[in-house]
């Protein structure tokens, strides 16, 4: 059971990236997928989250209308598709999974991946 996140880099203000998170088929079936984040010194915190079928995703208020969570399930595979990029940003992204309905809350979500390093420079 893995979850391997991949597609941060350093960019500048105002620039765009799409993060990927690949799974395998356990980890993926079935299962609500999240992203979440943790800037430099502060704790991890809830960024979006995207149901099995996809119809259902939730956001924080700071990335809405900027980022947009997707998945593809033949290829076990969240994204996270970041635009318009700020400073504010700037942390490693996380993606996770569990099963049931989308939450904010870390604790209900029992499979992380390693992260990827996102830094947004102004």
């Amino acid at each position: 059971v893995q979850l391997q996140a991949s597609g941060g880099g350093a960019v500048q203000a105002g620039d765009s990236l799409r993060l990927s998170c690949v799974a395998s088929g356990r980890t993926f079936r079935g299962n609500t997928m999240a992203w979440f984040r943790q800037p430099p010194g502060k704790e991890r915190e809830f960024v979006a989250a995207i149901n099995w079928i996809g119809g259902t995703t939730r956001y924080v208020d700071s990335v809405k209308g900027r980022f947009t969570v997707s998945r593809d399930n033949a290829k076990s595979t969240v994204y996270l598709q970041m635009t318009n990029l700020k400073p504010e940003d700037t942390a490693v992204y996380y993606c996770a999974a569990r099963p049931g309905n989308p939450t904010q809350y870390s604790k209900y979500y029992l499979s992380w991946g390693q992260g990827t390093l996102v830094t947004v420079s102004s």
